[in-house]
């Protein structure tokens, strides 16, 4: 089997059992009696684990190994949604919530940095940017399709519940867990990668704790990458606006939470469908990618402000599906201009940075656009977060640091490909700052 199947197989396993949990995700505590505030509390430990380990897992994957880290996360991801399954009240909702965010911080970048790795060490030079670009466009569409996919299928056990109405909610977490222990096994057939050697013992966290300080020290070091891991927190901030406001106020349009529960089954796996579209659309769109980050960067952002200012339940849903065609596209764009910035051995570390960048953007947007939308209005809440979401566009734009020469004026610190757009686009896109890859 080709790298591209294998990486897309995998990436399919990992994303399926989370859209077998999303639509019930919250159902299940309220069905078994806690408030919206417990089931809100237990759920922000996930946030706060991953905000604490993402970084050093990030290390770890750097040193110990892609497989073995992308191994033991589908491990504990078996597990939380076990606990999940089971859990009857806040503290042990916590705990579940708690193994959640162990596994999605060591899985987190270590799948697509093994894949990248792997092209770069068996093509040319000059296939590489194409071949990452693709398959990760490619792989952008599998979690779109599979999260769907999971979707419909959470949907049809919750119908089929062979155990009646109790059951019915725990199914969809029972089958995330089958299909977790099925990525466990496809991991050590289809991950294949060269053993890590050095000395056993206190090695990997000596070799971790160096990898994390290196990666550090390219974040303090780049201005581009600096700007790049920027864009998480105002991406971090705005998704709030359409992952965790949109039932809100889909429930205020129709004037039935129950009707709006029905309905938003279908509308995610639709939207997450139409986010597979635009992500393999989008890398054979262009290979400039810092202007088409820029562009859908706003276009994301204005997408967002319609579903705010939407006074019906079509246009509502209309303005959700058209924020997620650019959801993944743009993701795609970012992740290939992150790529660009890093060599192989700090990739899954800065992966990480990127990441955890996010969690407190998230907590903090939860904070402020939830007050806002109980102190105002649920519909201008999510504008508010389509406008900070856009005001990320101006940071692909940031370039290198220019180095001065002996021989005279100053010159960009390698060999860089101007925009020729204008004046402006020359001297601050961040295409003009691309360095080659490197393996």
């Amino acid at each position: 089997m080709s790298l591209r199947r294998r990486f897309l197989l995998l990436t399919a396993l990992r994303w399926l059992p989370t859209g077998l949990v999303v639509p019930v995700m919250a159902l299940l505590p309220l069905h078994r009696g806690m408030t919206v505030a417990e089931m809100g509390a237990a759920l922000a430990v996930q946030g706060i684990v991953v905000l604490c380990l993402e970084l050093p897992t990030g290390g770890l994957a750097d040193t110990v190994g892609r497989r073995p880290l992308f191994a033991l996360a589908a491990t504990l991801a078996l597990f939380s949604y076990l606990a999940f399954a089971v859990a009857a009240a806040p503290l042990a909702l916590a705990l579940a919530a708690a193994l959640s965010g162990v596994f999605r911080a060591l899985d987190s970048g270590a799948l697509n940095a093994w894949f990248v790795d792997q092209v770069h060490a068996g093509s040319a030079p000059e296939e590489r940017e194409g071949l990452v670009t693709s398959g990760l466009g490619a792989a952008s569409g599998a979690i779109g399709g599979s999260i769907a996919a999971g979707s419909v299928l959470s949907a049809g056990l919750v119908a089929w519940a062979p155990w009646g109405t109790t059951s019915a909610l725990v199914l969809p977490f029972l089958g995330a867990a089958v299909l977790s222990l099925l990525q466990i096994v496809a991991t050590g057939l289809l991950m294949d990668e060269p053993p890590r050697r050095g000395p056993r013992r206190l090695a990997p966290v000596r070799d971790t704790a160096h990898a994390v300080r290196a990666g550090l020290g390219l974040l303090a070091g780049s201005r581009v990458l600096r700007a790049l891991v920027a864009v998480e927190l105002f991406w971090g901030f705005g998704m709030v606006s359409f992952e965790t406001l949109m039932p809100v106020r889909l429930a205020e349009l129709l004037g039935d939470a129950d009707r709006a529960a029905a309905t938003m089954g279908p509308v995610v796996a639709a939207g997450w469908a139409t986010a597979a579209l635009g992500a393999a659309a989008v890398p054979h769109l262009t290979r400039r990618w810092g202007l088409v980050s820029v562009a859908l960067r706003i276009l994301q952002g204005a997408t967002v402000v319609a579903m705010g200012l939407a006074l019906g339940p079509v246009g509502l849903v209309v303005g959700y599906l058209a924020t997620y065609g650019v959801h993944m596209a743009s993701g795609v764009a970012y992740e290939s201009l992150l790529h660009r910035q890093v060599a192989g051995p700090h990739r899954a570390t800065v992966l990480s940075l990127a990441s955890m960048a996010m969690q407190p953007a998230g907590s903090l947007g939860s904070v402020v656009l939830g007050a806002l939308a109980t102190g105002a209005s649920s519909g201008l809440a999510i504008a508010v977060g389509g406008v900070v979401l856009a005001l990320a566009a101006p940071l692909f734009l940031v370039r290198a640091r220019c180095a001065r020469t002996a021989e005279g004026p100053r010159q960009p610190a390698g060999p860089f490909r101007r925009v020729t757009v204008s004046r402006f686009l020359e001297w601050t896109s961040v295409e003009s700052s691309r360095t080659p890859a490197r393996p």
